[in-house]
């Protein structure tokens, strides 16, 4: 019982930090997730395959039914943001690599994703990256297609005359949604780039100029 209270107060700190540390700026809507029903499948799910990986370990840990039932609600309040799949997928992932029952941070990190794997920056480096882009924005040459959309999802106006504390959480919020998107199999598009002029006038040379002002001069027979 004692060792389920200190899973539970885990969870309930480590929830504690990520809203302190993903505050919305004023002025921005803050995205708001809602559990579906596939959400608690899949959580559902995760904790099934926990008790049949960490046997021992999970009857130890969750040996009150009531402490499992308010884990659980927990975990869903903060997992909720990624797709059902990507939470199976981080299950998987930290089954195959720890002979330990996971923490929350730990799923967390699992749902999140080896963002190097896909080409992705963190999200500190990718905001760097949109705030130091120079206009026009879409023809730039991006290192991946999602700081592009985070910083225009985060408009760049914003991003440009609000301080870092106050755009980053933000824009890591787009971008991480983003990333998740990727790491799934989505493919973001590249921004459209602006079209070139057709033709491009080359200003005439001093030598130029005066030819055909003569030439002007003798037609006009001044």
């Amino acid at each position: 019982m004692a060792n389920s209270n200190h899973l539970l107060e885990q969870a309930q700190r480590e929830i504690e930090a990520l809203s302190k540390t993903s505050q919305t700026a004023a002025g921005q809507a803050e995205p708001t997730h809602k559990a579906s029903d596939g959400h608690i499948d899949a959580l559902n799910e995760v904790f099934a395959l926990f008790r049949i990986n960490y046997h021992n370990q999970y009857y130890k840990a969750y040996s009150d039914s009531s402490v499992l039932a308010q884990i659980k609600k927990l975990w869903l309040e903060s997992l909720v943001r990624f797709e059902p799949d990507t939470i199976r997928r981080g299950a998987r992932e930290v089954i195959e690599s720890s002979d330990y029952l996971p923490t929350l941070h730990r799923m967390l990190t699992a749902c999140q994703g080896d963002l190097s794997k896909h080409g992705l920056k963190d999200p500190h480096a990718a905001y760097i990256e949109a705030c130091h882009a120079p206009s026009p924005k879409a023809a730039q040459r991006w290192s991946h297609p999602a700081v592009y959309h985070a910083g225009k999802a985060s408009d760049w106006y914003f991003l440009a005359s609000s301080t870092e504390r106050t755009a980053y959480p933000v824009f890591a919020g787009h971008y991480k949604r983003l990333c998740e998107q990727v790491i799934n199999g989505v493919s973001l598009p590249l921004p459209d780039a602006p079209a070139l002029p057709e033709s491009i006038e080359t200003p005439l040379s001093r030598e130029e100029n005066q030819r055909r002002m003569q030439a002007l001069r003798d037609d006009l027979d001044i």
